[in-house]
């Protein structure tokens, strides 16, 4: 995207006279910085634009609001483009999270005032219903609608057939695993729970069913789409280190075959709830000794096979992880300490008791 811009840049440079060449000039040297965001904070400022605002008064205030790093980068990108005119008067909601670009294109739309709703890989129904009260924009009517509607599966205030994967879950489900990950625009004026549960569930329909049904078709698996959700689930509570998500899915999956209980960590977590001594959903630190007092069919220390549904809302990476493991011959493995996150696997239980004695002295 950024050797593209350059090249039009470029051309700009060449065609350009005067203070418009200069200007072409400056965004031809600093291309990398429209796709780079001032910060990662991802509050949003409402911001205003006036009818009439010269582009260079607008790149002023975005920059004395702390949402652009460079007013003059912002000037020159949309005089060199021809976007100049195309900046609309209203209100908008912007983060610093957003890069120049993306702020210049939210400012071509008239009115277009909208809440910006970051939901991390990983996180289980309880965490996003918390993130829906932090940003102080919706109210505690959706918020209350917004988690029976998850938790009990309840698809009343969308159109469903527009989801038909959603009917191959076991009935009376919640959308547990279904609700994708991912940054969303949500309407700021109104916003309804169907604005933000259709947003989550088109993602899961764009990014994850492709991918999928291609693995279904090449023969790569032949779990139904639930249990990969569940699966992927816990690859993602599990794994830290990116790359050794396939590895981990293998292991969980020769357990299965084997009919090896999973004694996946981030289950008991799961059943455990909500820490509110510790403001935490996921337990942490958590005991061994503290697996056999959690009487849940989502412990997986009690209970064999898998849990009865996922236990968070997995990403691409976890899912393809599943659909595509590393085939191996592990069973075990433990986390390395002061390793990032990193851990060592073993095909046998005498192996893995070394393990243990060697990387954390028990």
């Amino acid at each position: 995207m950024i050797v593209a811009l350059v090249m039009v840049v470029s051309s700009a440079v060449l065609a350009c006279g005067g203070g418009n060449r200069v200007m072409a000039a400056y965004l031809d040297s600093h291309a990398e910085e429209l796709t780079r965001p001032l910060s990662v904070d991802e509050s949003t400022v409402r911001f205003v634009v006036e009818p009439g605002t010269p582009a260079r008064l607008i790149g002023q205030n975005l920059q004395e609001a702390n949402l652009i790093g460079d007013d003059f980068l912002f000037e020159a990108y949309v005089r060199v483009n021809g976007l100049s005119n195309r900046l609309a008067a209203g209100t908008f909601l912007l983060s610093p999270s957003m890069t120049l670009v993306e702020i210049v294109e939210k400012l071509q739309q008239a009115n277009a005032e909208s809440i910006r709703l970051t939901i991390p890989e990983g996180w289980r129904i309880g965490q996003i219903v918390d993130r829906l009260a932090e940003l102080e924009i919706f109210d505690e009517v959706l918020i209350s609608a917004y988690r029976q509607q998850v938790e009990s599966g309840d698809l009343s205030s969308i159109d469903a057939s527009r989801y038909p994967f959603l009917q191959q879950r076991p009935a009376g489900t919640s959308l547990e695993g279904y609700l994708f990950p991912d940054t969303f625009e949500i309407p700021a004026v109104d916003p309804t729970v169907a604005d933000i549960l259709e947003r989550q569930l088109d993602g899961f329909a764009t990014k994850v069913l492709p991918l999928y049904d291609a693995a279904v078709a090449a023969g790569d698996t032949d779990l139904d789409l639930y249990t990969v959700l569940i699966l992927a689930s816990i690859v993602e509570r599990e794994a830290v280190v990116a790359e050794e998500r396939p590895a981990i899915a293998g292991v969980y999956l020769n357990r299965l075959a084997k009919g090896i209980k999973l004694e996946a960590d981030p289950t008991v977590q799961y059943a455990l709830g909500y820490q509110p001594e510790s403001d935490q959903w996921w337990k942490t630190p958590i005991f061994l000794e503290e697996y056999g007092t959690v009487d849940s069919p989502y412990n997986t220390y009690l209970y064999p096979g898998l849990p009865p549904g996922p236990i968070a809302n997995p990403g691409v990476s976890s899912i393809q992880a599943v659909l595509h493991p590393e085939k191996h011959d592990f069973i075990y493995f433990v986390a390395l300490p002061d390793e990032g996150g990193r851990h060592v696997f073993a095909e046998t239980f005498a192996e893995h008791e070394v393990n243990v004695r060697n990387y954390l002295g028990q």
